[in-house]
C-alpha cells in the first residue's frame, strides 16, 4: 500500500512538471468561479460602484482578499494591498450668468470651470483658429468663437477642436473662452448630463484651478452672427459656487515574484478597472442600477483569476497586478500610480490592461494594440488554444487604445495593451449594454468568458516566460517613451555596475 502510494505521488509531480502551458491556464479556470465574482462585482447590493462610494469600498476589500487566498504579496501603503489616491469631488456652479452685447446666454455646457467673475471687453475671433489668434490682442480678454471648424461636422470633432483654441486662449492671456455651438435639444440634455453634473478629479491636481472653458448654446447661429459685425464687445460672466468634497478611494496593489534569477527583475503589470457608473435615471422597469457586469466586473475577475493561476504556476517574469479606481471618471486611479508607482516604473515592461464595453461576436477576443507591441504571437497564440481569434481594434474612430487604464502606462513608455471581449463593430450589440442598467451578470455568456479568460492567462503566460523582452513595435507613437524610459533603466544598471 505504501509503495503504490509512492508510485501515485510519483506519477503525479510528473505529470505536473509536463503540463504544457495551455494546461496551466485550463487548470484554475472555472466558469463557476467566474460566475462567483461577477455575480458579486455586479450585483445590487453594491450599487454601480460609483467611485468614492462606501459599495466601491467593499469591492476593494473583496479584491484584496482574494489576492490574499492567492498569496499575493501586497504591495500597498503600510504593507496593505491599497494604495489611497486622493481625489475630490467637484459640484456644478449653482449659477452661470452670460451677458454679450445685451444677448443673455440660457443654456451652457463646462468645458471647464473655476468660480470667477469678469466684466469688460470681448473679442470675437470667427472659429478660433491659430490663424484666428494671431495677430489679435486677447490678453485679459473673453474670447468668443464658433465650436469646431467650417469643415468640421459632429460633436465629436467640435470637442477636439476646442482643445487647440482653450491653448491658444491661454497662451494669449485670455481671461475665459467661450464656444458658441448650435445643439438639438435632445442632444444638449444628454451633454447636460455629463458636463453639467458632479466631477471627480484627483484632489490639488493641476485640474484644481480650471481655466474657464464654456460652450454657450446658439440655436440658429444668431449671436455668432450679430458678434461678427461688431465693432466693439462688451460682456459679462459670472460662475458662482462651485464647492470641493474630499473623496475616499483606493487602487489595490499586489505582486509575486518570478523564478527566473535574471528575468524576475522585470515586471509585467496586470491591469483592470474596477469602478463603474454607479446609479442613474430609472428605466421602464425602474432598474436604476448600473451593475457594470462587462464594464468592468469581468475584466476585474479576470485579473483575479490570473493571480491565483501565477501563485500557482509562477512565471519567470514577476507579476504586478493592480485594480483601478476612478478609470469611469477620467483614469483617475492609474493616472495617480503612473505617477506615484510602488515600483520603479523602468522594471514594468509590459502592462495588459484587461477592460470591456461589451461584446457581439463569442469567437473572438479583441485587443486595442494587438499589433503595437512584439507580442502579438502569443496573445494570438493564447487565443487559438481555446478556439478563439485574436483581433485587433474595428473600431479605430473611436480611440478605445486611449480611452482606458492601459493609455496612462503607454504615456510613459510601458508598452500598454488592452485586452477585450470580442467585438467587431461598435454597434447596437454592444452599446445596449455599454454604460446602461442592462449591463447586468444574467445576461453574460459563461461558456465564452471560461475561453476568454484562459485565453488571458495563456497569453500573459506566454509573454511573462519569453526570454525575450516585450517591446512597443518601431514606429508606434509611445516607441520613443519607451526607449527614453528604458534608457535610464540601462544607466541605472551601468552605475551599479
Amino acid at each position: 500500500m505504501k509503495n503504490h502510494f509512492l508510485t501515485v505521488l510519483l506519477f503525479t509531480g510528473i505529470s505536473v512538471m509536463a503540463q504544457s502551458e495551455a494546461e496551466k491556464a485550463a487548470s484554475t479556470i472555472h466558469k463557476s468561479d467566474i460566475e462567483g465574482h461577477i455575480y458579486f462585482l455586479a450585483s445590487d447590493e453594491l450599487k454601480g460602484r460609483e467611485t468614492g462610494s462606501h459599495e466601491l469600498n467593499i469591492a476593494a476589500s473583496y479584491l484584496a482578499n482574494n489576492l490574499r487566498k492567492s498569496n499575493v504579496i501586497p504591495a500597498g501603503d503600510q504593507g496593505s494591498y491599497y494604495q489611497d489616491v486622493p481625489m475630490e469631488k467637484v459640484n456644478p456652479p449653482k449659477k452661470i450668468s452670460l451677458n454679450i452685447n445685451d444677448m443673455e446666454g440660457t443654456k451652457f455646457l463646462g468645458m471647464s470651470l473655476s468660480n470667477m467673475t469678469f466684466k469688460g471687453e470681448a473679442v470675437y475671433l470667427n472659429y478660433g483658429s491659430k490663424t484666428d489668434f494671431e495677430g489679435s490682442d486677447v490678453e485679459g480678454k473673453l474670447v468668443i468663437v464658433k465650436a469646431g471648424t467650417a469643415e468640421s461636422e459632429g460633436l465629436r470633432a467640435r470637442f477636439m477642436t476646442g482643445r487647440e483654441k482653450r491653448e491658444l486662449a491661454m497662451k494669449g492671456g485670455a481671461s475665459a473662452l467661450i464656444e458658441l455651438v448650435e445643439i438639438e435639444e435632445k442632444t444638449y440634455a444628454r451633454y447636460a448630463h455629463y458636463f453639467n453634473e458632479p466631477r471627480t478629479q484627483l484632489k490639488n491636481s493641476e485640474e484644481t484651478e480650471k481655466f474657464v472653458h464654456l460652450w454657450m448654446i446658439d440655436q440658429d447661429m444668431s449671436v455668432a452672427e450679430k458678434l461678427a459685425g461688431s465693432k466693439s464687445i462688451k460682456a459679462d460672466l459670472a460662475i458662482e459656487g462651485i464647492e470641493k468634497e474630499k473623496i475616499s478611494t483606493k487602487n489595490v496593489v499586489g505582486y509575486l515574484e518570478g523564478t527566473d534569477p535574471d528575468l524576475k527583475d522585470e515586471f509585467i503589470i496586470y491591469s483592470a478597472h474596477y469602478d463603474h457608473v454607479g446609479i442613474g435615471k430609472p428605466n421602464a422597469e425602474n432598474d436604476s442600477i448600473y451593475n457594470g457586469a462587462r464594464d468592468n466586473a469581468i475584466g476585474t475577475a479576470t485579473v483575479l483569476s490570473l493571480a491565483e493561476n501565477l501563485a500557482k504556476y509562477p512565471t519567470k517574469r514577476s507579476s504586478l497586478f493592480i485594480l483601478f479606481t476612478g478609470e469611469e471618471k477620467g483614469l483617475l486611479g492609474s493616472k495617480y500610480y503612473s505617477e506615484n508607482p510602488v515600483m520603479p516604473l523602468n522594471k514594468m515592461v509590459y502592462c495588459f490592461n484587461s477592460d470591456n464595453g461589451g461584446y457581439n461576436d463569442t469567437s473572438k477576443v479583441t485587443i486595442f494594440g494587438l499589433h503595437r507591441t512584439t507580442v502579438a504571437q502569443h496573445i494570438i497564440d493564447g487565443a487559438k488554444a481555446f478556439g478563439l481569434e485574436a483581433i485587433d481594434d474595428p473600431a479605430p474612430e473611436q480611440n478605445l487604445f486611449d480611452r482606458s487604464d492601459n493609455v496612462n502606462f503607454a504615456m510613459k513608455g510601458i508598452p500598454a495593451p488592452t485586452y477585450s471581449l470580442g467585438f467587431t463593430a461598435f454597434d447596437e450589440e454592444v452599446t445596449k449594454t455599454y454604460h446602461q442598467v442592462t449591463d447586468n451578470p444574467d445576461t453574460v455568456d459563461y461558456d465564452y468568458l471560461e475561453k476568454f479568460f484562459r485565453s488571458y492567462v495563456l497569453s500573459s503566460r506566454l509573454i511573462a516566460n519569453d526570454p525575450k523582452t516585450p517591446f512597443w513595435t518601431e514606429g508606434d507613437k509611445y516607441y520613443e517613451a519607451g526607449v527614453k524610459l528604458y534608457e535610464a533603466k540601462a544607466i541605472e544598471n551601468s552605475v551599479l555596475d
